[in-house]
């Protein structure tokens, strides 16, 4: 009898929670929507949080799950998990990672050194607690670290990281913060209170155009009233023999 080899399983959790704080999870969210913001009308970039990564087929034991991954030459299509020989082999570009205050260094190395063997390009993490950010670019084949991380510029995103007082901000191309959901809605209802103040104002601009235009007909029209009057009465002065500009 031929044994069969079963299938190989490649589960879509790792039985670890996306965020262990409230900070690590608005941040996450904050540059995950922002990548895909910056790239929405592109169809052939994936952006996924929390997204288990398989990069070697037929080991389900070699995986992570980046906070942040951005692939570029791939589908925005739904998935389960990120099988890398089923997405032309092609790994994810820049990764993020957001640093818990409970990951250990051994974890923190473990993770880079996944990055730096599986073809990441652009490597960013960021320790909200310490607001320290270190980055990493591949050249020639190897990790190598960004001497100065405030103000660089991705070169795969194009986006700009500033570290302050209040934390780490990403900037886009167009010089546009990252922002999270509700900062986004904030900036929308300004926007709209913006433009009804402005479309009042408009409107309070035609309606004292429009009196002025009334008033000045009106002005005009007093006028022709008054020169026809001293029309008349001069015809009258003249009927009676009198030069109406004798008096």
């Amino acid at each position: 009898m031929q044994l069969t080899t079963p299938p190989i399983i490649y589960p879509s959790s790792d039985d670890q929670p996306m965020a262990d704080s409230t900070i690590q999870y608005k941040l996450i969210t904050k540059i995950k929507e922002g990548c895909e913001l910056l790239y929405k009308n592109d169809e052939n970039v994936f952006v996924a949080a929390d997204l288990l990564w398989y990069p070697v087929e037929g080991n389900s034991t070699i995986s992570q799950a980046p906070d942040v991954m951005v692939i570029f030459g791939r589908p925005k299509n739904d998935r389960r998990s990120y099988l890398q020989w089923q997405e032309d082999r092609i790994a994810p570009q820049v990764v993020f990672e957001i640093r818990s205050f409970n990951d250990s260094q051994t974890k923190m190395n473990r993770k880079f050194s996944f990055y730096n063997r599986h073809g990441v390009e652009e490597y960013y993490l960021y320790d909200p607690q310490e607001n320290e950010l270190i980055g990493w670019q591949r050249i020639e084949g190897f990790l190598e670290v960004i001497e100065v991380m405030s103000g660089w510029v991705s070169p795969r995103l194009g986006v700009r990281f500033e570290l302050g007082e209040d934390g780490l901000e990403i900037y886009r191309p167009d010089g546009q913060k990252f922002l999270s959901y509700l900062e986004l809605e904030e900036q929308q209802q300004l926007a709209q209170q913006r433009a009804e103040h402005e479309a009042q104002r408009a409107e309070n601009e035609a309606r004292r155009a429009e009196n002025e235009a009334r008033r000045a007909e009106n002005e005009a029209q007093r006028a022709e009233h008054e020169a026809q009057r001293a029309e008349r009465l001069a015809a009258k002065l003249r009927e009676l023999n009198i030069d109406p500009d004798s008096i």
